[in-house]
């Protein structure tokens, strides 16, 4: 490797990853299922996934993505909602744009809501305007492939599949699956976030933060009144559990014969080391949630706006690098906390929340 080769600039370069709301071990649990109306669906979503984050790879090889300008539109969404028609052609016909009114298709319409709610929450209460900053205009799939069992942002759009109708619904149905998604393409235009080990733990992280705060902005929810899970509409009436993840209590979102058993840790203790999923993306993800969760109540009121804060400012302020480690991000909320409000109560439960789930800070 020649070490004096020019690097990418974090600034200037922006890598899309590939990123599903259903993680990679709840897809095998249930292509082990000896039922066929189980199995099949999941072995297709599992084998359409690695086709597709394969393509990433190679658009991430060439460079990657960079923001646009902010034009006189970029206060506003300016969402384009396209249908698949169960086809996996991208993006499909186009059905409804900004200008539009409300089509008949429920599916459609969820979509372009929520995209509206996160676009809302980023730029009424971060001044961000769309994901990358300068009024990306949001666009959205829906009716993805056949008995599809997840949804993404492939660094262009959100794509939706419409569930199997039996373990999993249609992926359109819950606005912080949406927000989530979205999210990762924020994390794309800032910290860009590598996504491996527990810089991609952090990846998802960020996402399931800013996808419950977004649901709770919408809500007009408070820190207490929330439920604080991942996709709680989404599982089907003979799933054994409440939602794909838990904020408020990693590892017990669900307990199911074919799911298997929600594994997520909520401390350090319990950390995962495996090299399945990018080195456990989607199951280490539960520490930092946890102390996200702790800081939040801990402080109360609306949660976007003291803990929230605080992680937007540490996702977009530069300093987090993209390999960091969970040591790194509870540093630097430490220290956004106090740099933003003082010495008081917002930097004590920064403080004490990621001691509770055992992450030390520097």
């Amino acid at each position: 490797m020649n070490l004096n080769a020019a690097q990418p600039d974090p600034a200037t370069c922006h890598t899309p990853v590939f990123c599903t709301i259903v993680p990679p071990h709840i897809l095998d649990n249930l292509a082990q299922s000896d039922d066929p109306d189980r199995h099949e669906p999941a072995r297709r979503t599992l084998e359409h996934d690695h086709v597709r984050r394969t393509e990433r790879r190679a658009i991430a090889a060439r460079g990657g993505l960079t923001p646009g300008e902010p034009g006189a539109g970029a206060d506003k969404p300016n969402r384009t909602i396209y249908d698949a028609r169960h086809h996996e052609d991208l993006p499909g016909k186009k059905v409804r744009s900004e200008a539009d009114g409300p089509s008949k298709d429920a599916s459609v319409n969820r979509a372009h809501a929520g995209l509206g709610a996160t676009f809302e929450l980023y730029r009424k209460i971060y001044g961000r305007k769309s994901i990358d900053g300068a009024g990306l205009p949001l666009n959205a799939t829906v009716h993805y492939g056949r008995r599809y069992d997840n949804a993404f942002w492939d660094g262009e759009r959100m794509v939706f599949g419409d569930g199997d109708n039996d373990l999993f619904k249609d992926f359109t149905i819950s606005v912080d699956v949406i927000g989530h998604e979205l999210t990762h393409g924020v994390t794309q235009y800032t910290a860009n976030l590598d996504y491996q080990g527990q810089s991609g733990a952090l990846n998802e992280s960020v996402s399931d933060v800013f996808g419950v705060l977004i649901k709770q902005y919408a809500l007009g929810q408070t820190a207490d009144q929330a439920d604080w899970l991942i996709g709680a509409d989404l599982l089907g009436p003979n799933v054994t559990g409440t939602a794909l993840r838990s904020m408020k209590a990693p590892g017990t979102a669900y307990d199911d014969d074919v799911l298997g058993k929600d594994p997520q840790p909520a401390a350090m203790k319990d950390y995962v080391k495996t090299t399945d999923d990018n080195g456990g993306v989607h199951i280490n993800s539960g520490i930092p949630n946890h102390a996200f969760y702790l800081a939040a109540t801990a402080l109360g009121g609306k949660a976007w706006e003291r803990a929230g804060q605080i992680w937007y400012d540490v996702l977009t302020g530069g300093e987090l690098t993209q390999n960091a480690t969970f040591t790194d991000f509870a540093t630097l909320t430490v220290k956004a906390a106090q740099a933003r409000f003082g010495a008081g109560d917002e930097h004590e439960a920064m403080t004490k929340a990621w001691t509770q789930v055992g992450v030390t800070t520097k």
